[in-house]
């Protein structure tokens, strides 16, 4: 037999049955020709006794070079032990990166996570995965092209470091599942790009400036009481957003001067308010058969856009750059100035880990700050005589 080179295919001419012509230096390695004139490079081999046969591709798109090298990587893992029939139909039955995106959201995002996160977790997976490697089958995705995916999206690194690892959690699922080899992640050391935590505080002045535009708004009814009321909780509770949005009167403990809250970014929580929240809460009107503290304008319903009040009464007080979020942080800068150490207001805050409280250690040191300028400018004034 001669060897399968592309002179050799291009000349051999179609017979009244089909042929098959085997290379004469890998055994195995042959080529098929059909009546038509259609030609497919073909490899077989034995598994463990078995023989089996595998198509490798049809010759033009697939040339005699690329097909002997695939043949001989067929061969070798047969004597390996490995079928490559029942590899292959693995890889055909394997899914896109679509199908193990609605599996992961299905299965293990909607099952574990909280509603804000399965939100976060859809948006990356509908906006930004799939449009890129939706189609692609997810055991064939590589480090180059989650590398690729997040380069690509370098403009907004903030996104592209969420997707990276909404992504990482996917793969790593992939491998439970048994869709990918064990230790295969193909988003391991794709290095996510720098993030700066962004902290902004309320000055007392500023304090005084929002206070000013809520209550004048109040009075002109130019926003919702619910909107004002959100606002101040979560000014004098350091609450997060979403555990004010959805407190409802039964967590409320008046006399405890507590909020119950079975769940929240870290779990069942209580929060501790004092009398100035206390006074609030009596002044908000309790609607019938409305469980929600900050309804909304539907019957029964809680009000869920306070993004829109909220930029519209930061302008107003002349603070553009103001976050909701920011009024978590203002109240842990309070309570330092107050003079409270760091573990406690990682109680006040609820915070799980110590590493999340520290963010804010470089606030405790303002009272020292002051109390040194004092003693060295006395100093100073001593040692100069500008004191006498």
């Amino acid at each position: 037999m001669p060897k399968l080179t592309k002179r050799f295919v291009d000349q051999v001419a179609p017979e009244a049955k089909d042929m098959t012509y085997w290379d004469d230096e890998l055994r195995g390695f042959g080529l098929r020709v059909w009546p038509s004139g259609r030609k497919v490079y073909i490899a077989t081999t034995r598994v463990k006794g078995r023989l089996r046969k595998v198509t490798i591709g049809p010759h033009g798109p697939t040339t005699p070079e690329k097909a002997r090298v695939k043949a001989h990587q067929i061969i070798s893992e047969a004597k390996a032990g490995n079928d490559p029939v029942r590899e292959m139909d693995q890889t055909r039955k394997s899914p896109t990166c679509k199908d193990l995106g609605e599996r992961f959201l299905k299965d293990y995002v909607a099952v574990r996570c909280k509603p804000s996160t399965q939100y976060e977790y859809r948006r990356s997976v509908e906006l930004f995965i799939n449009p890129k490697i939706g189609t692609r089958k997810a055991s064939d995705i590589e480090r180059k092209d989650v590398a690729e995916l997040h380069h690509n999206m370098r403009e907004t690194p903030y996104q592209a470091n969420r997707t990276l690892g909404v992504l990482s959690k996917m793969f790593n699922l992939a491998e439970v599942w048994g869709l990918r080899p064990d230790h295969s992640n193909p988003c391991l050391h794709v290095k996510k790009f720098p993030e700066k935590k962004r902290e902004r505080f309320l000055a007392p002045e500023e304090y005084a400036a929002l206070g000013k535009t809520l209550n004048e708004i109040e009075i002109d009814g130019t926003e919702t009481k619910s909107s004002i009321n959100a606002i101040r909780l979560l000014m004098f509770t350091g609450c997060r957003l979403g555990e004010i949005m959805t407190l409802k009167w039964d967590y409320v403990d008046m006399r405890a001067r507590e909020f119950r809250l079975p769940d929240s970014k870290t779990g069942a929580k209580i929060v501790h308010f004092g009398q100035a929240v206390a006074d609030m809460l009596k002044k908000i009107e309790r609607v019938e058969g409305n469980p929600w503290v900050i309804t909304g304008k539907k019957e029964g319903a809680r009000l869920t856009d306070l993004q829109h009040p909220w930029r519209r009464i930061r302008a107003r007080a002349g603070l553009p750059d103001l976050r909701i979020h920011d009024l978590r942080h203002s109240y842990a800068s309070g309570a330092l100035a107050l003079g409270e150490g760091l573990p406690m207001i990682g109680k006040l805050l609820g915070h799980t880990q110590v590493q999340t409280t520290a963010r804010y250690a470089h606030l405790a040191n303002d009272p020292v700050k002051v109390a040194a300028g004092k003693i060295s400018d006395f100093i100073a004034s001593v040692a100069t005589g500008a004191g006498e």
